[in-house]
């Protein structure tokens, strides 16, 4: 399961998996993104917020989690990856090579610094 919260007025997108990933999940998720990318150009930043990687329920979840990620990851300008773990760790070193936003990695208990530097990347306006 994922939680989402879009923030339209900082263009920011916060998840927090809870459990296996679902298709429906990613349907969701689309939904609200799409809502928010028809008056704005880019979110500003995605939050991931997790104390560990919550895998997928079925190989369907996996595609679908495939086919969000390569139909919008050209419009997020970053992403804060907030969990423990090696995964984690590593990777925001991993996805700079495939991505063009910015991915870094925040401790668990360091929310609130992941939030400072989403912040940092301007306006929800400019997005």
């Amino acid at each position: 399961m994922l939680n989402c919260e879009l923030r339209h007025d900082e263009g920011i997108l916060v998840l927090h998996p809870e459990g296996p990933l679902e298709a429906a999940d990613f349907a969701t998720l689309a939904s609200q993104v799409d809502n928010y990318l028809e008056g704005h150009w880019k979110l500003r930043g995605v939050l991931i917020h997790a104390k560990s990687s919550p895998g997928w329920q079925d190989f369907g979840a996996l595609l679908a989690h495939m086919r969000f990620l390569k139909e919008y990851l050209q419009r997020i300008k970053k992403v804060a990856v907030v969990a423990n773990g090696v995964i984690a760790n590593i990777m925001p070193n991993i996805a700079n090579h495939f991505i063009h936003a910015q991915v870094q990695h925040f401790e668990f208990d360091r929310e609130g610094a992941a939030w400072d530097w989403l912040r940092r990347s301007g306006n929800a306006a400019d997005a």
